[in-house]
């Protein structure tokens, strides 16, 4: 059992053949937890949707939708199951073990899906909103501005263009490292204020939104 669920799940649920697959990952067996994310993955947007709407009523569409794409993403699910202590917990493969699947963003997240969906499965939607709002709860009542769900390049382009200043060009200046392992180098020019960043990152646009951050940086000490 975890230790750190036992206060909102209840101890007869974790003992279940459902639960045990939830944390079974394709490289331990045959009767694996794919299926079961796939189930979770919806079931979470759906309460996260909910909760959203329902407690932010002046929030616009897009707003709304970029919070959620804010919590359901690999990365919160990951931390969250860390923060719970799951991946000592998962059941994997040797291969796995070996390279540290258990640290894994991608089978960290993917089993805490699983989880969500035995939950559903065994007790139902009331109960499996009750579970995902209580793992979500410091994360709901802490939710980002509307700016600061902005990427880099968006409120760059924002805040040049509201002072009528010319938008950002972008250039990709190199391409490093092997097909699998490439290392993208990107130029963000603004003319009028003679502004030129670069960014560093594993494929272009994150290289390009990290030189639109550097940029933005020097822009908002260059014009209030």
């Amino acid at each position: 059992m975890l230790p750190k669920l036992e206060k909102i799940l209840p101890a007869s649920l974790q003992k279940t053949d459902s639960f045990k697959q939830a944390l079974t990952h394709r490289s331990a067996s045959a009767k694996h937890n794919e299926r079961m994310e796939f189930l979770g993955d919806s079931v979470l947007g759906v309460i996260i949707t909910e909760a959203l709407y329902a407690h932010m009523p002046k929030a616009s569409e897009g707003y709304l939708s970029r919070l959620r794409a804010s919590l359901v993403n690999e990365d919160t699910l990951a931390q969250i199951a860390i923060e719970i202590s799951l991946g000592d917990y998962l059941y994997l493969g040797s291969g796995e073990l070996k390279s540290g699947g258990f640290r894994r963003k991608s089978i960290l997240s993917d089993a805490l899906e699983a989880i969500i969906a035995s939950v559903f499965l065994q007790q139902g939607m009331d109960e499996a909103k009750t579970f995902v709002l209580t793992l979500f709860d410091e994360r709901l009542q802490k939710l980002p501005t509307e700016d600061a769900l902005k990427d880099p390049k968006s409120r760059l382009q924002e805040r040049l263009q509201a002072r009528d200043y010319s938008i950002p060009q972008y250039k990709l200046i190199s391409t490093k490292g092997h097909a699998h392992r490439q290392l993208f180098t990107a130029e963000c020019f603004i003319e009028g204020l003679n502004i030129r960043t670069q960014g560093i990152s594993t494929s272009r646009r994150k290289a390009e939104q990290k030189a639109a951050l550097s940029a933005f940086e020097q822009v908002k000490k260059e014009i209030k």
